[in-house]
């Protein structure tokens, strides 16, 4: 009897949490979150729609960061924003790791949902057609707040330094970076698959998309931080991954931050090293499958061809 009735109280905890993880707006109260109005908790918690054509952030054009209107984490940058004439918001790109996707409870479609807090976004759409990437998440106005660059102030950087699992792992830690993504970038194909780029002709390099807030660190520690974890010297790869696809490159997006690249590339070659780093033009930086995003952290380990070695005073 004690045996059945332990065996009993076992399966109703292991199905209550089983329910929790399946709900997850029922895990928090509004006491956690910014209040909502009426309308507000009828899209967001309930899983309504607002009306087509009617969303505040349909037309908007300018340029800053969507976060979620419950919890306040980012969602959308306005670059990967693009007018799909479907009467919502839409975007063909997300903020890694901050969006989720569920199955619809109509069984057909995708939901998106913040993965900070579980309010509902809209839904996610593929192959459409519509725009490179292929994607198209629908989103509720409603279910956004849109922060202008001009007050958020985040800017990109890229670096490309061998395997983009390692680079990743030191630049996500860094003081200042508030977001990071790895994919490809610098080739002629559009929207490539990693095999494509292992396939070593796509002209592409491992690249990690830095986003980092300028008031709480530089580009210039940026770049540093950059040699100081890969061999900048090596001319066919790094460590042991062997490729063009390896190579080590500083993709600048202005005239300022070549000049500052350029800066410390003179301050290692006049300490002896022979700088094998090239310095290009920042191109369209394709986003990676999600198996690679935040890799060593996902696999709680760390990188096996990146290591830290102080260089700059």
């Amino acid at each position: 009897m004690k045996f059945y009735i332990g065996f009993l109280f076992s399966m109703l905890f292991v199905f209550a949490c089983t329910n929790k993880a399946e709900n997850p707006t029922k895990n928090y109260t509004d006491m956690e979150y910014n209040k909502l109005t009426p309308e507000e908790e009828r899209v967001i918690l309930h899983k309504g729609t607002e009306a087509p054509y009617t969303g505040e952030y349909l037309n908007n054009k300018q340029s800053g960061t969507y976060i979620c209107k419950r919890c306040g984490a980012p969602l959308y940058r306005s670059e990967d924003k693009f007018d799909s004439h479907c009467g919502w918001p839409s975007f063909d790109d997300e903020i890694p790791g901050a969006v989720k996707r569920v199955p619809d409870a109509d069984g057909r479609r995708t939901e998106i949902i913040c993965a900070n807090c579980g309010a509902h976004l809209g839904h996610v759409f593929e192959g459409e057609r519509l725009t490179d990437k292929n994607t198209r998440h629908c989103v509720n106005s409603i279910s956004m707040k849109f922060i202008p660059d001009d007050e958020s102030g985040d800017k990109k950087a890229y670096f490309a330094s061998g395997c983009f699992w390692g680079t990743e792992y030191y630049f996500m830690k860094a003081k200042g970076v508030k977001s990071t993504a790895v994919g490809y970038m610098g080739g002629h194909v559009d929207n490539p698959t990693y095999e494509q780029v292992s396939g070593k002709k796509t002209g592409h390099l491992e690249t990690t998309q830095v986003v980092y807030d300028p008031k709480q660190t530089t580009y210039e520690n940026l770049v540093k931080l950059f040699f100081e974890t890969h061999d900048f010297t090596q001319t066919n790869g790094q460590g042991p991954d062997i490729g063009p696809q390896y190579l080590s490159c500083i993709f600048y997006s202005s005239a300022q931050e070549k000049e500052i690249a350029e800066k410390y590339i003179k301050i290692l070659t006049d300490k002896g090293y022979k700088v094998a780093t090239m310095l290009k033009p920042a191109t369209t930086f394709w986003k990676a499958e999600d198996y690679h995003q935040q890799y060593y952290q996902h696999k709680g380990s760390t990188p096996y061809c990146h290591t830290y070695t102080k260089i700059f005073d």
